[in-house]
């Protein structure tokens, strides 16, 4: 979800999400993209990205162009008595993030060469050294569909980053740099401690190197946010961390800080609709680090897979609903499926095209992205779940045995 500016969801997270979707169905930049995602597809006719225009931009903070010496790597001391000192002892770990992509020069009448052009620009905070690699922590959005991605350190040298695994739903990115270019590693603080008002502040590169390393100031506005993000996965709705410490464009991937100098946030996204000031957000550091941490060991993040693609019921007419489908008039949510995968779980158990899923292991699925926050948090690989959906008119109940997308050819 963004996938790929800046938002606030005014709704808590355990409210419904019908309300305000609409509101936030305009990603902008590295979030927008394909559908595939881990086993659930958003199915449509038109398989092209698209940007809806909404009275609220939701934006992601991406700014985008369309030896032998012994290095002493040690965590940040979390005594720290001013945002000076916690900005000159954490500096060094945060480096700017370019998104490289290949693009031909030439034309049809001569040899046509490629040149790596700038195609975004982000931020990043190192994590972790380990061996004779050092670890950085980015957002997805930042890096997506590079072709090679450079790092500029704190000392203004430019080195080549291996891009380790990357997650779009969570729009976490792990990048790999030489340990030799490491001499600070930040330390991660718990964002379960955090508390409305709470003061904290933002590094990062707003609109490029130009402003490299802007440090902003502010609150912690508010916690357990949800907002609804549409990636290159497909829907989703991403926890965040709710502050008016200023986020803009470039700032993506840069780390939110607390008082003791403690990363508790991945900047990621921010409201830019006109007259609205001060709501930005930022993944916190308790969702990022096993994301992380999955990434470094499998390259990317195992979810259970089930094997459909979905349409949203808002986007079918109704009366197509109700007389080709024969979907009873009292049934107003749920989703879709708009193709099955073959040898999916899905496909084993059953599962055809127009069905309508309204419920899973009896909590209400209202839409996509209903579905997949179920999927992927409340469910495993390898459990049976028990699916509830009507099948031309009529209800029906299936038990699907969820797998891991490695383990179908789907």
């Amino acid at each position: 979800m963004g996938y790929y500016d800046e938002t606030e969801i005014t709704r808590e997270h355990k409210k419904p999400r019908r309300s305000i979707k609409p509101i936030f169905s305009s990603i902008v930049s590295g979030v927008v993209g394909g559908a595939l995602v881990l086993g659930v597809t958003t199915f449509t006719n038109d398989q092209e990205p698209s940007v809806t225009e909404n009275n609220l931009a939701v934006e992601t903070a991406a700014h985008n162009e369309n030896s032998s010496t012994t290095v002493n790597t040690q965590a940040l001391s979390t005594n720290l008595n001013s945002i000076a000192d916690i900005v000159d002892s954490i500096s060094p770990a945060i480096v700017g993030i370019t998104n490289l992509q290949n693009h031909s020069n030439g034309n049809m009448f001569e040899n046509s060469t490629s040149e790596s052009v700038e195609s975004g620009t982000g931020s990043g905070v190192i994590f972790k050294k380990e061996g004779d690699a050092g670890y950085i922590i980015t957002n997805n959005h930042v890096i997506e569909s590079a072709q090679s991605i450079e790092v500029t350190l704190f000392s203004g040298d430019k080195v080549e980053a291996e891009l380790v695994g990357t997650d779009a739903l969570t729009d976490i990115a792990v990048l790999k740099i030489n340990a030799e270019h490491v001499t600070t590693v930040a330390e991660m603080g718990d964002s379960s401690k955090l508390r409305t008002g709470e003061n904290v502040i933002a590094i990062g590169n707003p609109l490029g190197e130009e402003f490299s390393r802007t440090v902003t100031q502010g609150i912690i506005s508010g916690v357990d946010r949800t907002i609804d993000v549409t990636t290159s996965e497909g829907d989703w709705a991403l926890d965040v961390i709710q502050t008016d410490a200023a986020i803009n464009p470039g700032n993506s991937g840069g780390p939110l800080i607390n008082m003791s100098g403690q990363v508790i946030g991945i900047n990621s996204l921010k409201i830019t609709e006109s007259g609205v000031e001060g709501l930005g957000f930022a993944i916190p550091s308790n969702d990022v680090l096993p994301i992380a941490e999955e990434l470094m060991n499998n390259g990317k993040i195992q979810r259970p897979f089930l094997g459909v693609g979905l349409v949203e019921m808002s986007e079918v007419p109704q009366y197509y609903l109700q007389e080709q489908m024969n979907l009873p008039e009292e049934i107003t949510e749920g989703v879709i499926v708009g193709n099955v995968s073959p040898s999916s779980p899905a496909d084993e158990a059953g599962l055809k095209q127009q069905d309508v899923i309204v419920s899973m292991n009896g909590q209400a699925i209202t839409n996509a992205s209903d579905l997949r926050k179920f999927l992927y948090t409340e469910t495993e690989i390898g459990e049976e779940v028990d699916i509830t959906l009507y099948r031309a008119g009529k209800k029906v109940n299936v038990k699907i045995k969820l797998t891991n997308r490695d383990a179908t050819n789907a």
